[in-house]
């Protein structure tokens, strides 16, 4: 030990050093040693915000995985029982049809957005003017159906969601709700690809119908209130864990919308992390910096764009918003730093 009175040799020296920087290294990658399996969801719109947070954890030392692909249902089982971490892009209360999946081991921890996940029906808006498109209810009528049948089979086409996607439960309920499974045929195959060829149709002067979301591309290719409306539901007819949630499935202010307040007829969403119970609690670091950081959606959409036009390095497109947020992420690290200190 050295003790005042004594010199200290230069080998002395560098060992008291080495000795005094190793906790603070430590705090600084507290993560040091612990690998991540990240996953994310199919749907690629919500990839950037899971590239920006794994290399935060980066950040922090964590050892995070190239992130697996995976189904909803898949997903909120492997989180439950650790065979995978975590995900960012947890939608609720739609995801809700699965908290008996996942609560007793997994749960929800910040918020990358809180909602500001709106869902509904969208037609562009050049047919909307020209049939007076107000509601679904207005595909019963058979000038409109035509206009909106693209295949030939004598109903109007919907660009819907994947079997397997929350959403694709909601939207056959609403065709079942409203009556109008007689009315409208409904595609279910691959999203992007179904939205690409519907906006190639649009480009082409040809009308269409599709569920829309947000963040998503489809915001930026087809502009609310220029390209294309956002039309209304006949009334409020929810499913499954949405039930007594109405009075959120109608909002002010929503732009592009045919009516003020519009009625969507779909509860709006936060995106929110899913992560492992136990990952959670061994790891006060990753708790802090999740309920300390966010994505603004006007940032996510511009990405989604990005990777729509061909620019497909998510990985960049992260490292570049961490860079141009550096003082505000580095104020998230700090907060998961000094959780992990305690």
């Amino acid at each position: 030990m050295f003790r005042p009175g004594k010199t200290l040799t230069a080998v002395g020296a560098v060992a008291l050093t080495l000795v005094s920087a190793a906790p603070a290294l430590a705090q600084d990658r507290p993560g040091e040693g612990v690998t991540i399996t990240m996953a994310q969801p199919t749907w690629d719109t919500g990839w950037f915000q899971t590239a920006i947070y794994s290399q935060m954890l980066r950040e922090l030392g964590y050892d995070v995985s190239q992130p697996m692909t995976l189904e909803n249902a898949a997903f909120f089982q492997a989180v439950a029982l650790g065979d995978v971490t975590m995900w960012i892009d947890g939608w609720f209360p739609q995801h809700n049809v699965f908290r008996d999946t996942f609560e007793d081991g997994a749960e929800i921890v910040g918020a990358v957005a809180r909602g500001g996940a709106l869902q509904g029906y969208m037609v562009s808006k050049a047919a909307a003017d020209e049939f007076d498109i107000k509601t679904l209810e207005d595909f019963k009528r058979p000038e409109v159906r035509a206009a909106f049948d693209r295949d030939g089979d004598g109903k109007a086409d919907l660009v819907s969601c994947p079997v397997g996607w929350a959403c694709e439960e909601i939207i056959t309920h609403h065709l079942e709700a409203y009556g109008l499974v007689d009315h409208v045929n409904k595609t279910t195959a691959n999203y992007a690809a179904a939205m690409a060829d519907a906006v190639a149709a649009h480009e082409n002067g040809e009308p269409i119908l599709y569920y829309a979301w947000t963040p998503n591309w489809t915001a930026d290719e087809l502009k609310p209130g220029v390209d294309a409306v956002w039309i209304e539901v006949p009334f409020i007819s929810l499913v499954g864990s949405d039930e007594g949630l109405e009075d959120s499935a109608t909002w002010a202010g929503v732009e592009g919308c045919v009516s003020d307040p519009c009625r969507l007829g779909y509860v709006a969403n936060d995106i929110v992390p899913v992560v492992n119970s136990e990952f959670l609690s061994e790891n006060p670091a990753v708790r802090a910096l999740f309920e300390a950081a966010s994505v603004p959606l006007p940032d996510v959409f511009a990405q989604n764009a990005r990777m729509k036009n061909g620019d497909a390095d998510i990985a960049g497109h992260a490292a570049q918003w961490i860079a141009d947020n550096r003082q505000q992420v580095d104020g998230w690290l700090g907060a998961a730093r000094e959780a992990a200190g305690n």
